[in-house]
């Protein structure tokens, strides 16, 4: 009796532990782009007041929509521009400070693109929505010269695609803090939850990366909780193009920018810029 008894208990806490098991995979399915995407939204007003304590100027389409923002170089140099792809958490105001960061690269201009749902753009963020904003501004920037892309975090996935889209339009890249494809962070952060079978929006930039053959620069976090290094590497690895690597050793994921010594901006710059057909090199540091 008692053997009996204990099999029956162990069926009831097994089917238990299974029904718990599936409502969290339907959570976890059904609100994944909420686990994905963490949005700070403003009004315009808002952000143009933000904007005019930064040194920023609202960057408009056609249509007049704001679609991000921009700082233009007191004294152009070039007809060059940078656009930053920003990550997954705040506003594409966030990351203006990038602008000095990059003058090395000494842009005529710097645009950094807000994310549908993010700010005070309309819409909701996911990779086809932000795949697509990214591609409208791209069509804007590529009209008027040579682009050079930042992306930061998840916004690596979308400098990819941008680059793998369009190689004639991309002069080089800056990853910082990348990723493979997202569904091996996502499986790394959630070991628990068969990831690769629920993930709608993948980022795979490996894949993207393949049909693009112009210089990648990467910085990675040596102690980065979000994107471990790995990932990182493994893009690296996988590229196959001119390429280099930059390693912040304490870096954690949302600080490896302030970390990073000031030299390392020029020699990026002079990296991406190498002129055609000089060997840009491997180095890893």
């Amino acid at each position: 009796m008692a053997r009996a008894r204990w099999i029956r208990l162990t069926g009831r806490v097994f089917r238990g532990l299974l029904i718990a098991y599936a409502l969290l995979l339907v959570a976890v399915f059904c609100g994944q782009r909420s686990l994905l995407y963490h949005p700070t939204k403003a009004g315009e007003s808002t952000l143009l007041a933000e904007a005019g304590k930064r040194g920023a100027m609202p960057w408009r389409n056609a249509k007049g929509d704001l679609i991000g923002w921009k700082k233009i170089a007191a004294s152009p140099g070039t007809r060059e521009r940078v656009l930053i792809l920003h990550g997954n958490a705040g506003y594409a105001l966030d990351r203006i400070q990038y602008a000095d960061a990059l003058r090395a690269l000494n842009p005529g201009e710097v645009y950094v693109l807000e994310y549908p749902g993010y700010g005070g753009r309309p819409g909701s963020p996911s990779q086809s929505s932000i795949l697509a904003a990214a591609a409208e501004a791209l069509a804007i920037l590529r009209q008027e010269g040579p682009v050079y892309l930042m992306g930061e975090s998840l916004g690596t996935g979308v400098a990819a695609y941008l680059a793998g889209a369009n190689p004639g339009a991309v002069s080089g890249i800056l990853l910082v803090t990348p990723y493979f494809n997202l569904t091996e962070v996502g499986q790394h952060q959630m070991p628990i939850i068969p990831v690769s079978l629920m993930l709608r929006d993948r980022y795979p930039a490996a894949q993207f990366l393949e049909t693009y053959h112009g210089p990648v620069a990467v910085v990675l976090a040596g102690e980065d909780e979000v994107i471990p290094k790995q990932f990182g590497r493994k893009l690296f690895d996988a590229y196959a193009g001119p390429k280099r690597v930059w390693e912040v050793p304490q870096a954690g994921h949302n600080d490896v920018l302030p970390r990073m010594p000031p030299g390392w901006w020029e020699e990026i710059a002079a990296f991406l810029k190498a002129p055609p057909g000089k060997p840009a090199g491997q180095a890893v540091r």
